[in-house]
């Protein structure tokens, strides 16, 4: 089988207790070159202890033969030093839109913390990845990119999230372009949306249902096509999110690892076919 020229990281959110070197083992045996970390509350890494833990972490999961290609957390001060001393090149955001001040309000605010924090990002060699999602949040490629386009992008850049493209109905080859000048790094997932309720019921409320590749709004086969086009050398991150069959929570334990192993199998084969065509 042809190599994927990407690293591919797992983010690891449904094994927020598993000590970190079985984590490690885990990951790495299913075939991942490294992780997203979540660094939030009750997980093994919180903001709380992420000076000391982060740099733990990097070593724990390095002796498994896993990097930490980024961390979702919040950027601030302590995050981006954290990541600095243990060499994490990324800390990914994600921008709730404010009701009580508007979008655009929200944009400025947002710059304005991002202003903040450059000189410590420039010094400890750190960037912030902001990542779209559907709701009541930058949602697309094109709103990441009104919100981060004046900024160098190795210190503030995109982190292209091609399912919430796919749910807020934007083609994955123009968010590709859209993003393109700064791209740090692309998380695949699928999803499609689902009525609450049958065609007797006004105004059903959707929700969302999160799928394995190929199966949702999301074409992988065309993001694979048009990264490849543009020869995108960065990670992929496989965000593990996949709901219950039909229920609306999240999947968990070994649901998730044979989905996460469908996925990986089935994006082997799709850069396996880039690779040949």
């Amino acid at each position: 089988m042809s190599r994927i020229r990407n690293q591919l990281t797992v983010f690891t959110k449904p094994w927020p207790e598993m000590p970190l070197a079985e984590l490690g083992r885990l990951v790495k045996g299913m075939g991942f070159d490294g992780v997203e970390l979540p660094v939030r509350p009750g997980f093994q890494v919180t903001p709380e202890n992420a000076a000391a833990r982060v740099p733990e972490a990097r070593r724990i999961l390095a002796g498994q033969g896993v990097k930490i290609g980024s961390v979702a957390a919040t950027a601030d001060r302590d995050i981006v030093a954290a990541c600095g001393e243990a060499e994490v090149p990324m800390v990914r955001v994600m921008v709730n839109v404010d009701p009580d001040v508007g979008y655009y309000e929200t944009e400025k605010r947002t710059r304005e913390r991002f202003d903040a924090l450059l000189p410590l990002l420039e010094e400890r060699g750190v960037a912030i990845g902001v990542q779209n999602h559907c709701g009541n949040m930058i949602g697309s490629a094109i709103g990441l990119m009104h919100l981060i386009e004046g900024y160098d992008p190795r210190r503030v850049g995109a982190v292209l999230d091609l399912a919430h493209c796919g749910l807020v109905g934007e083609p994955e080859d123009m968010a590709i372009d859209i993003c393109w000048s700064h791209l740090l790094l692309v998380n695949l997932k699928s999803a499609y949306w689902v009525r609450s309720a049958g065609p007797e019921v006004r105004d059903a409320p959707w929700h969302v249902h999160w799928t394995v590749g190929g199966h949702g709004l999301v074409n992988w086969r065309a993001a694979v096509r048009g990264l490849g086009r543009r020869r995108y050398a960065g990670d992929i991150c496989l965000t593990a999110e996949y709901s219950i069959p039909g229920e609306t929570g999240e999947a968990r334990g070994d649901t998730v690892r044979t989905y996460l192993r469908q996925d990986l199998d089935y994006l082997r084969t799709l850069f396996a076919e880039e690779q040949a065509g």
